[in-house]
């Protein structure tokens, strides 16, 4: 009898060797490295991003954008483009599989998540305009790979290279592809879509995709500043309108996220489980020492590192602190959770909507999806390309676009928990080399900063 076929052991499956592997990267080390590393941030720097909110905001209204100097973006189009690449299909399904997987308490710890990392989308970012190199054709370049390149002694290099194929991995848009056509078929198929459905819907998303990726960075820059503010807008309302329904039991479901995440009781394996899952998704959510949003903040216009941070850290407080507590309110208000049966992700939040505002609530919510799902596809498409280039050189990553695009077909017709597990996996291999390489450099980010507010006295 074979290992595989041993009755003391569960068969080896594509989504068991998937959770293995996610459970084994999100283990406690990482979570002490991203939730450590960003309360480090926190105190090294006296808490200096924090009582600079208001410049950061003048900052993105483009008070002080700098068109004569190098790079590809304003410092808004940077935030919207780094903004499109988290605020993804994960700030609503993320949010639900969260709940399921670690109750209540989760939402807590991912609001602990976005707190932290505030500061460290100050310091990543900072180092993403301070390190930039060049790529093998000689065009100038940002993100983790580039920093640790250019900053770090050579014996760090395999870290760059560790983070590029990571990259490869977690940028893909299988699980935003995977999602979306999970809602389109609850909304035209009522939740019966017949299996030559989804592998027709990811034509037709990779259709759109193309259009706007074989417009380069500029062009998925330009749809994420026009799209991304209506769509938070239209999900606040939302949000709005369950929170009026039930606005009595608001406290309670506040209270209930604060003395959950402490419980030892708690579902999702007590206070350490519940802590894992609300670090893990959080950081899926807003990307926060992850290392993605410094490749786009990297093509900002600017040659002052300084006001990128303050421009990035903005990014967790949209992303987690706003939309992804939304998300967490509808669930939590009408217990969608509590009996989730075989429903996870979208599909669990879908429900939700439709519980307080019928079916014409899926018209909204496929909105929303189809911003934040195709954005995030945009921006993924630009992560993985630059991680490709830096592996094989930049002269080849015009060739990444059709695998890229092969992916969203894929992850059309799979199974969620696979491409949930790989994608997390995978975005916790990238945050390893970023942290590592930010803590070390962090001296370097404090010296800029001061620099800058003796120039800048705001």
């Amino acid at each position: 009898m074979s290992l595989a076929e041993s009755p003391n052991r569960e068969p080896l499956t594509l989504d068991s060797l998937a959770q293995t592997f996610v459970d084994f990267v999100w283990g406690p080390p990482l979570v002490v490295l991203l939730l450590g590393g960003g309360l480090f941030f926190l105190f090294y720097s006296r808490a200096l991003p924090y009582r600079h909110f208001g410049h950061a905001i003048g900052l993105m209204l483009g008070r002080h954008d700098t068109p004569e100097e190098p790079g590809e973006l304003s410092h808004a189009q940077a935030l919207a483009a780094a903004l499109s690449g988290t605020m993804g299909l994960g700030n609503i399904a993320g949010v639900a599989l969260a709940i399921v997987a670690g109750g209540p308490g989760a939402v807590f710890w991912m609001w602990i998540s976005a707190l932290v990392g505030v500061a460290t989308k100050f310091f990543t970012c900072s180092l993403g305009i301070m390190y930039r190199g060049e790529d093998s054709l000689g065009r100038l370049q940002g993100g983790p790979q580039y920093i640790i390149r250019e900053a770090l002694p050579r014996p760090f290099y395999p870290l760059a290279v560790l983070f590029s194929v990571a990259g490869l991995i977690g940028t893909l848009p299988m699980f935003q592809a995977n999602q979306l056509t999970a809602l389109i078929g609850d909304t035209v198929f009522a939740g019966a879509m017949p299996p030559w459905a989804g592998p027709l819907i990811g034509c037709a998303v990779a259709v759109v995709v193309a259009g706007v990726i074989f417009g380069g960075l500029p062009r998925v820059a330009a749809v994420a500043v026009t799209a991304l503010p209506s769509m938070v807008a239209v999900y606040m309302l939302m949000t709005l309108y369950v929170i009026l329904r039930h606005l009595p039991e608001v406290p309670a479901i506040l209270i209930s996220i604060v003395t959950e995440a402490f419980d030892p009781r708690a579902v999702g394996g007590g206070f350490l489980g519940v802590m894992l899952i609300g670090v893990s998704r959080g950081a899926f959510s807003n990307e926060a020492g992850v290392g993605t949003e410094v490749m786009a903040h990297g093509a900002a216009r600017t040659n002052e590192p300084i006001r990128e941070g303050l421009i990035a850290m903005l990014g967790p407080v949209i992303d987690t602190l706003i939309v992804c507590t939304c998300t967490a309110i509808v669930i939590l208000l009408t217990d969608a959770w509590c009996n989730p049966g075989d429903l996870s992700g979208i599909t669990l939040t879908t429900n939700a909507f439709v519980a307080e505002m019928g079916p014409i609530g899926l018209l909204p919510l496929s909105f929303v999806a189809l911003v934040l799902s195709t954005t995030t596809m945009f921006t993924g498409w630009y992560y993985g390309a630059k991680c490709f280039g830096f592996l094989v050189g930049a002269q080849w990553q015009h060739h990444f676009r059709w695998f890229f695009i092969a992916a969203v077909i894929f992850g059309a017709s799979v199974s969620i928990d696979v491409v949930f597990n790989l994608i997390s996996g995978s975005y916790g291999l990238m945050a390893i080399p970023t942290m590592v390489s930010t803590l070390i450099l962090a001296p370097k980010v404090m010296a800029a900063a001061r620099d800058y507010f003796r120039r800048h006295p705001y």
